[in-house]
């Protein structure tokens, strides 16, 4: 039976100060429940974020990740210096990292392998463009990524693995793919999976949809059965909407 993750992505938002005061409200409205949730956030929080939440079920995340261990890579963070401060989760490939920092399928395929070097849990991103979801190609497109980025992984592996599915059209324009959307493109990648690996393997990979998720249209999104949980942007930055999203 698959859990329900929802993860808070705080991409480059928030001082140190305001991580803490962030942490503490959480904390406080946080309860014990029967969905997994995690914030990813920047590398300079991180170790704020695991001492505030000790104790909790609160997990912590990055949202990023260099695939060598160490090296002449100014700026870059490894697995093994993550792994180090206790990071549970890394976002692997978002949209924004492809589309500005020149992150392809093959990079995100190195940085899957280095982190199931570790214990730390890849969120791999995939999702398709207005225009190609206007060409009516998405499908083909996220099926691409899928198999690119998950090139030479082991179906043990996969069966790890969280797959966040984004239109990137969705992402911080207020739009929102209709959860029958998602739902279907939950649903084609699951069949990837699938096709992939096995049936048992598509049916243990939690799939998180991503875009424009807030209080309102979340419980719609999390009642879709393809659909295991939500990659949270901007509303993840507010505790109480963040919780009103976990409470769907």
């Amino acid at each position: 039976m698959r859990i329900p993750f929802i993860a808070g992505n705080w991409k480059m938002f928030k001082s140190r100060i305001e991580t803490v005061v962030f942490a503490r409200e959480f904390k406080e409205l946080y309860k014990d429940t029967d969905v997994r949730t995690a914030i990813c956030a920047p590398y300079v929080h991180l170790d704020t974020l695991k001492a505030v939440f000790e104790g909790t079920q609160i997990k912590v995340g990055a949202q990023n990740v260099h695939f060598e261990d160490q090296g002449a890579f100014t700026g870059e963070v490894s697995a093994l210096m993550l792994e180090e401060i206790g990071v549970d989760y890394c976002i692997v490939g978002h949209s924004e990292r492809r589309q500005y920092f020149a992150e392809t399928d093959e990079t995100v395929n190195k940085k899957l392998h280095k982190l199931f070097e570790t214990s730390i849990v890849p969120i791999m991103c995939v999702g398709e463009v207005l225009e190609q979801r206007e060409a009516g190609t998405e499908a083909e497109v996220v099926k691409k990524q899928l198999h690119r980025g998950l090139a030479g992984i082991r179906e043990e592996q996969i069966k790890k693995l969280v797959i966040a599915y984004e239109p990137v059209w969705a992402i911080g324009t207020g739009l929102t793919a209709s959860p029958l959307q998602a739902e279907e493109m939950c649903g084609i990648i699951r069949n990837t999976i699938d096709d992939l690996y096995s049936p048992e393997a598509g049916d243990s990979v939690i799939i998180q949809y991503g875009g424009s998720v807030k209080p309102a249209n979340a419980s719609e999104i999390m009642n879709m059965p393809q659909i295991d949980g939500c990659l949270v942007g901007g509303a993840s930055l507010e505790p109480v909407d963040f919780m009103q999203i976990i409470d769907f």
